[in-house]
């Protein structure tokens, strides 16, 4: 069976990773492997997902839009916005 050998582990995590462990009944390799397998098996989300849904854009956001939508709001004809 493949292993894992994390190096560098912070301190913190490892307290963390052994206090879960001990709640679930379980060694530490066995909690890191069910965190591990909850993480990975878990549909990633979006961004815009996490944010409350009056603040959801209507469609997804990329970086250029951001840039034209201020680009086309710095050149407009309208008065600056008020600061």
């Amino acid at each position: 069976m493949p292993g894992l050998l994390l190096k560098d582990f912070p301190p913190e995590l490892h307290r963390r990773l052994k206090e879960e462990a001990a709640r679930h009944h379980r060694s530490m390799t066995r909690q890191a492997l069910a965190l591990l397998e909850q993480a990975l098996t878990t549909p990633a989300k979006n961004a815009a997902e996490l944010l409350p849904d009056p603040l959801k854009p209507a469609k997804p956001v990329k970086s250029g839009d951001v840039v034209a939508v201020i680009r086309k709001s710095r050149d407009s004809d309208k008065a600056p916005l008020a600061r």
